[in-house]
């Protein structure tokens, strides 16, 4: 607990913020300050001036910053160094993964892997997106993959698919087999999102809302594959990346149509442990999934390493909401 304790209060410090050191130790910003004031009553001192905005840190704060931050480093690095040598007698690379970057996707690159590499063994899991940040930064996953991801103090995020999105719809669907269509064309129709505490909903959400778009939420799913089977039944329409309904489309139980006007571009990435070492193995693992543009087409006219560019220079949100 006391180990806890002082690498929030590095976190608060080292980010200046409450809120922000609070999302990296995926707790609430009520529980950071307390945390702080815990330490502080425990020490008899203050270790934050709150009176003032922004905060600043005492003499006796930073004493002790400089001090916990050498102890909770060298800690991390002690465990770190403990799990890469359990690793390099068992071969496994331990990968969390939200749902949506697709079953057999993964499947196809850890076959790839494994052919290449017959001794390292390729340990994939599925998560909620928050669960993935969870397993990666206590060091229990080597790496994640997830989209909207952001780099942290102690995450890093390496840009990895640009995923471009489209309209979907069942073929009993009114606006079924068209080629393509203005958002307002959904607006009062029934559509069927995802969970609104994931981030793709919010920034789904976002972008309607900035072209004065309001459809009819039915139904809300936190899994891909479940909210593509309530599309299949005429539910209603949804955004989704087009890359996860190839199977759909190849089958025919869904049609897409291309959205004019703004680009929506749901990014993917890769994260892990900053500063942590990954090992060569790892690295390996991270090379073939980026090198591999073939699972996920970008657009007829893009390719991948432009759309990743695009995406790591730009200042705009996450989700482009570009005019063409």
């Amino acid at each position: 607990m006391k180990l806890r304790s002082m690498k929030v209060f590095c976190d608060v410090v080292t980010r200046r913020s409450f809120s922000r050191a609070a999302k990296d130790n995926q707790i609430t910003q009520s529980a950071t300050s307390q945390i702080i004031n815990q330490l502080e009553k425990r020490l008899g001192v203050k270790l934050l001036d709150r009176s003032k905005r922004p905060f600043i840190v005492t003499d006796e704060g930073r004493q002790y910053f400089e001090g916990c931050h050498r102890l909770v480093r060298q800690i991390e690095e002690l465990e770190s160094g403990i799990r890469h040598l359990s690793d390099a007698t068992e071969n496994t690379i331990r990968v969390a993964s939200i749902y949506s970057v697709g079953l057999s996707t993964m499947r196809h690159f850890v076959q790839n892997f494994h052919e290449n590499n017959p001794n390292i063994h390729v340990q994939l899991e599925y998560h909620h997106p928050q669960k993935v940040y969870e397993l990666v930064t206590t060091g229990h996953a080597h790496l994640g993959l997830l989209s909207y991801a952001e780099s942290t103090k102690s995450i890093a995020a390496i840009a990895w698919r640009a995923e471009p999105m489209v309209i979907v719809f069942s073929n009993e669907h009114p606006l079924a087999h068209r080629q393509e269509l203005s958002l307002h064309a959904l607006h009062g129709l029934e559509m069927v999102a995802f969970s609104r505490d994931l981030r793709i909903s919010q920034e789904i959400r976002r972008v309607l809302t900035n072209h004065e778009v309001c459809p009819n939420i039915v139904m809300e799913f936190d899994n891909i594959e479940t909210l593509k089977r309530a599309i299949e039944i005429n539910t209603g329409f949804s955004i989704l990346p087009k890359a996860h309904v190839h199977r759909e489309l190849t089958s025919g139980s869904l049609c897409t149509a291309d959205i004019t006007g703004p680009t929506l571009i749901r990014p993917v990435s890769i994260i892990h442990r900053d500063n942590i070492p990954l090992g060569t193995d790892i690295e390996n693992f991270i090379e073939m999934l980026i090198d591999n543009e073939n699972i996920f087409p970008v657009s007829a006219t893009e390719t991948t390493a432009t759309a990743l560019l695009n995406l790591s220079t730009s200042n705009s949100p996450l989700l482009a909401d570009r005019q063409e």
